[in-house]
């Protein structure tokens, strides 16, 4: 078992380092919105979703209607399906920790565990998977009230703050395309984005993009899988 605690802390260390600072910028943006630090570790618990964090922070400063989040929320984490998709044999096996395995899926959780599948070993380790989502959701906490505690004690300008999530989605981007021999699928994404955002516009884009990718690559798999048995 000790082991199985270093070789998560190792392996979710990257993780650590990103959260801690992008969980900053969260709960000094829900300080600013003069929510307690009590809040941010409340929302980093039960919400736990970095982007769709964010955007609360704005829809407790100008309130909406509980249809208006309904929508927004699906529309914001809709990727997680499409991330889902992949572990739905492996979660399935897990028993009750299922649960919660779908509930701290984040992109960065995912990253990970699929990184694992080359690591037979570890990934049909259910307690290792496990200990590796539970870790991310704890970093992200301590980052949440880190900020919040931080924007309590010291004034802080919080213009431009949200960009961290941003650039965290940037540096994943640019691991996953150094980790895979081929750069495909994020040419398909971004010439999906591209094509999504000038037919739907900037914030109807995500879901329509995920749609139209993953399409692609589907196709794409299956006439590779054609030509392998001709």
């Amino acid at each position: 078992m000790r082991n199985i605690f270093k070789i998560t802390i190792k392996k979710t260390l990257p993780v650590f380092f990103g959260y801690i600072f992008v969980g900053m910028a969260f709960g000094l943006l829900l300080d600013n919105a003069g929510y307690s630090w009590i809040w941010s570790i409340l929302i980093s618990s039960v919400v736990y979703s970095g982007s769709l964090q964010f955007v609360l922070v704005s829809f407790l400063v100008n309130p909406v209607s509980v249809f208006s989040v309904l929508i927004t929320s699906v529309a914001v984490n809709s990727r997680y399906m499409f991330c889902g998709i992949s572990f739905i044999n492996r979660f399935k096996n897990m028993g009750k920790k299922k649960w919660y395995m779908i509930f701290s899926l984040t992109d960065e959780t995912y990253s990970l565990l699929f990184s694992l599948k080359d690591e037979k070993k570890l990934y049909e380790n259910d307690i290792f998977l496990f200990l590796i989502s539970f870790f991310n959701q704890i970093y992200w906490i301590i980052g949440s009230f880190i900020g919040a505690f931080i924007g309590d004690v010291i004034p802080f300008n919080t213009q431009g703050i949200e960009f961290a999530m941003t650039a965290l989605f940037i540096v994943i981007l640019l691991e996953q395309i150094l980790s895979t021999k081929s750069i495909l699928p994020a040419v398909i994404g971004l010439m999906s984005s591209a094509a999504s955002i000038f037919l739907f516009s900037i914030e109807n884009f995500i879901l329509p993009s995920l749609f139209l990718s993953s399409f692609l690559l589907l196709a794409i798999k299956q006439y590779k899988l054609k030509g392998d048995k001709q």
